[in-house]
This record gives C-alpha cells, structure tokens and sequence, in this order.
C-alpha cells in the first residue's frame, strides 16, 4: 500500500523569527503524533512583514535561515517529511520566496521559487507588489516522495493552471499550493480555486494556509485545504486560527480519476485564429 496521511499545519505567522518557529514546530509535532508522515506548512512560514525594510533586517541567506535549520532537525527527529510552503531569504539585493522538501533525514530534497508575483490593487484598497520586494523564480519543480509523485508551486501560482497541468503530465499526483491569501481573494475564490486545479488534473491538491489577523495588519484566509483528485474536500481547517489538519491520500485515486475524465490523455494542440468584423461605411 502506497497510501499516507498528509497534515497541513496552519499559522499566524508575525514578525518575530523565533515565535513563528516555536508555534510551527509544536504543531508539526502534533501532526506528527497524529500520524502525520508528510507535514506542510504556508507560505511565509518564517516571517510575515509587509515592510520590505524590515523584512530584511529580520531575514538571513538560506544558508543561515533558522526556521530552515530548525525544521530540518525536527524532520529528522520526527522522522517525517517536511515541506516548508515557503521562507523569505535574502536573494541578492533582493528576497526569494522560496519553498523547501525536507527529507526524514533532515536535509533539503527539493526547493522552489515562487514564479508569480502578486502585484494587484483589490477593491477594498489592499495593494500589493510583491514584485518590488522579490525575484521570481523561472522553473516548475517536480520531486518523488517514497508514496507519490509531488509538485511545488505557492500561493498566487494557483492562478496560473499551466504550472499544475504540466506537472500532471510529468506524473505528478500531490499538487501543492501552501499560501497566505488575502482575507477578501480567499473568501472569494479559496476553495473554488483548490477545487478546479484538483479537478482539471486529477490529483490531490495540498494546501496549508496563514490565517487570520498579523502584526504588520494584514488579514489571510486561513481554510487549510486537502481536495482529493475528484474535487472533494477531504481536509479543512474551517476557520482561520492556528491549528493542523490531517487526510489520507491514496495516490490510486488519481489513477482512478484520470480513467474516469481522461482529460490530459485528450488534450490537443491548436492555434488561435482571430476573425475581426469590419463594419462597411454607410454613406
């Protein structure tokens, strides 16, 4: 049997490095306990500062992350997998948010760069850029764990289905998309996204969140999400506080949902013709 239980632990990450990590660990710990073998946590695990001054003075290189250097050795102790949905560390002159697999031997076996910048102005005056404070990754990743086949991708990235399509095509059956949604886009289009990107591919989708009111005043949705390929919710934090939740995922059921809607199998290629209407000149 290739089946295993899959936690997402969500958090109300603040702006001091060592508080994030004590709450995150206990609760990795407890979803451990829980039975746990695979354990995600949202983005921004480390930190959430909105300022990109302070960001800086609050973050290091990867090399020397604490939040990394410490969930590695807990991985290690508790003998699961780890992925971290992402940390801010310091890229150049600029910042990476960038994701992390951690191995039960407490090294890195994967990391991924988020690709898409959230760079909008929503209708209750929110307005981000995230572009002026980080570097975009440029590449999709793809890795193995001992149960399934697992692709990376965070928050915002669950917009731009292409990055989920392509990585069910190269096998994968755990697509991620760990984030810290907006309060007013979660309750919009939280699950409704989560939903069709499991859907449309035929696989899990595994989602852990920030919730709830932060330091630096923003608001995140919280709802930590495990969809089943079929598009059911099988795992959900119902509310915004700190907290894990667990589910079974049975890698078969993507098989089963690929027989069932052999989407990927029927794709085709095309091209894109534009007819534009003249109107004739009535004299």
């Amino acid at each position: 049997m290739n089946e295993f239980t899959a936690a997402c632990v969500q958090l109300r990450s603040g702006k001091n490095v060592a508080d994030n990590i004590e709450l995150c660990s206990d609760l990795i710990r407890q979803a451990a306990a829980a039975g746990a073998r695979f354990i995600q946590t949202p983005e921004m695990t480390n930190v959430l500062v909105r300022s990109r001054d302070e960001l800086l003075e609050r973050i290091t290189f990867e090399d020397d992350d604490p939040t990394l250097l410490h969930l590695g050795k807990l991985a290690k102790d508790l003998g699961v997998w780890i992925q971290i949905g992402s940390l801010a560390v310091r890229f150049g002159d600029k910042v990476a948010n960038r994701g992390f697999l951690l191995s039960p031997e407490g090294g890195v076996a994967a990391r991924y760069s988020k690709i898409h910048m959230f760079d909008v102005d929503l209708p209750n005056g929110e307005s981000w850029r995230e572009s002026a404070t980080y570097e975009p990754g440029t590449k999709t990743v793809i890795t193995d764990l001992p149960w399934a086949r697992l692709g990376l991708a965070i928050c915002y990235d669950v917009r731009f289905p292409a990055i989920f399509r392509e990585q069910a095509r190269q096998g994968v059956e755990v697509l991620t998309a760990p984030a810290a949604f907006t309060r007013q886009t979660g309750e919009a289009h939280w699950h409704v996204l989560q939903r069709a990107r499991a859907i449309e591919n035929g696989a899990y989708v595994i989602s852990a969140a920030q919730g709830g009111r932060h330091e630096d005043g923003r608001e995140t949705y919280g709802h930590s999400l495990i969809v089943d390929p079929w598009g059911v919710v099988v795992g959900e934090l119902d509310h915004d506080e700190p907290g894990f939740v667990t589910a079974v995922i049975k890698p078969e059921e993507t098989r089963k949902a690929r027989q069932r809607i052999p989407a990927i199998a029927n794709e085709r290629t095309f091209s894109v013709e534009i007819v534009r209407q003249v109107q004739e000149a009535m004299n």
